[in-house]
């Protein structure tokens, strides 16, 4: 078979294109320098430290509050007007004047509002930290995590900044770019978490991990200068983005979905660490974190498209949208019960070896139903990007449902049962309730929009 033949196979048979090709490069980079991080983290951690490595990474996450889902609406406004102008390899912008303008304005608010938002973030997530961490107790020797939570703090508010300007020009069209840019800040961000790791400073390494981020970004943004610089200046006072009417109804809306996603994802660690230790919060923390690599890699199939999608709506191609989300989909289902049996497998086979490094993460059968409340999530996840491309937000009720069930779940049976208690109340709630509801706004608003 000639090489391309075999790239025309990989491209039909697996759906695979550049953007993907980067995403899932990625996302494997990262499965597998996790797999040295968790070796690592084994040898050079005590198993204290090591929860509270994985709850820096849940307290970092209250990003989520000062964000409020505004990539995602950068990305959609950026997409709808992008399929209107025409960007040259130089960053000169040609094709529709009012589109031009709006995409400057699109720009130009999100600066201004992460610009604020960061300043408010550095004001408030380092004091939480302390605050949490200075009322736990643990037996064993004292942790120094002071240091470390201080430039994790920091690191998180640099990265802050620069994200939303990734999702403009995502929804430019630099997708390949951006995935490849992900890419590298995964390769580089492995490469300092090892050399923290190795140096005996471990929990320093979600520092690095994060600065990784910004220094990778930063030199890439740095040579598109001449397009973001461009596209800061322009004026827009006739044909801006109007905030009141365009913006804020889908973002509030996409806000209270992100916060409620902080509740449902990231109360497990911080639960577990305060009512059953360090070492729980730890097993918890490296199991989540082994089922998010699963479900970012299978997700990458459809998140990659989220552009792609809102350039087709506002065509109003919606046989084509149907088509590539669809075959999206079905790939991304395959690889992550892939995935997730083969880890599944894994852990199994440790356990049965009576193998050291199985106590690190949840037992088998936990573990097994952490995977398929995961699969759940990929399936809700990829229903919530098609429907978003439209523009509109229609899942807050359920996130806020969500949300409060996971929560009080996770309280009640985390403090009684702890990590087994805590994820069959999550796989309950996303079984016989989340997933159903999912799929019952993306059939009803799929039709309704399209037949309009």
């Amino acid at each position: 078979m000639k090489l391309t033949e075999f790239r025309n196979w990989i491209r039909h048979t697996l759906g695979l294109d550049h953007a993907i090709a980067f995403t899932v490069l990625a996302r494997v980079w990262s499965s597998a320098a996790g797999v040295i991080t968790v070796l690592l983290i084994a040898r050079f951690l005590s198993p204290a430290e090591q929860g509270y490595y994985y709850t820096f990474g849940s307290l970092v996450a209250l990003q989520i509050v000062f964000e409020l889902g505004f990539s995602i609406v950068i990305l959609q406004l950026a997409s709808h007007e992008r399929a209107h102008v025409t960007i040259s390899p130089g960053g000169v912008i040609t094709g529709d004047p009012v589109a031009h303008e709006r995409l400057a304005s699109v720009l130009q608010k999100s600066v201004r509002w992460y610009t604020v938002a960061a300043m408010i973030m550095a004001c408030v997530l380092m004091p939480a930290g302390f605050l949490f961490f200075s009322h736990q107790r643990h037996s064993g020797p004292a942790v120094a995590w002071q240091m470390p939570w201080c430039f994790v703090a920091l690191a998180a508010t640099l990265t802050f900044q620069i994200d939303p300007v990734l999702s403009f020009l995502e929804g430019c069209g630099y997708v390949a770019n951006i995935a490849r840019l992900r890419f590298t800040q995964a390769m580089l961000g492995g490469v300092l978490m090892w050399l923290a790791l190795s140096t005996h400073h471990g929990l320093f390494a979600p520092a690095m991990m994060i600065l990784a981020q910004v220094i990778a970004g930063g030199v890439w943004l740095y040579g598109r200068r001449s397009l973001l610089l461009g596209l800061l200046r322009y004026r827009t006072a006739e044909n801006r983005i109007l905030w009141s009417r365009e913006v804020w109804p889908f973002q509030w809306r996409i806000a209270v979905s992100w916060i409620c996603g902080y509740f449902i994802y990231q109360l497990f660690n911080p639960v577990l660490f305060a009512y059953k230790g360090a070492v729980a919060a730890g097993q918890m923390g490296m199991s989540l974190t082994i089922a998010t690599a699963l479900q970012s890699v299978a997700i990458a199939w459809v998140n990659t498209k989220a552009a792609p999608f809102g350039a087709l709506i506002a065509r109003k191609d919606y046989e084509q949208l149907d088509r590539v989300f669809f075959r999206a989909f079905r790939h991304s289902i395959s690889v992550y019960c892939a995935g997730a049996l083969l880890v599944w497998l894994g852990v199994v086979y440790l356990n049965a070896q009576h193998m050291r490094w199985a106590q690190r993460v949840l037992s088998p059968p936990v573990l097994g139903l952490l995977f398929l409340a995961t699969l759940l999530n990929v399936i809700v996840f990829a229903q919530s990007i098609y429907l978003r491309a439209h523009k509109q937000e229609k899942y807050m009720a359920s996130s806020i449902g969500s949300a409060i069930l996971v929560s009080l779940s996770t309280y009640f049976f985390g403090r009684t049962y702890g990590a087994a208690g805590m994820v069959g109340g999550y796989l309950c709630i996303g079984l016989f309730g989340g997933i159903w509801y999912s799929t019952y706004l993306f059939v009803k608003y799929r039709r309704e929009w399209h037949a309009n």
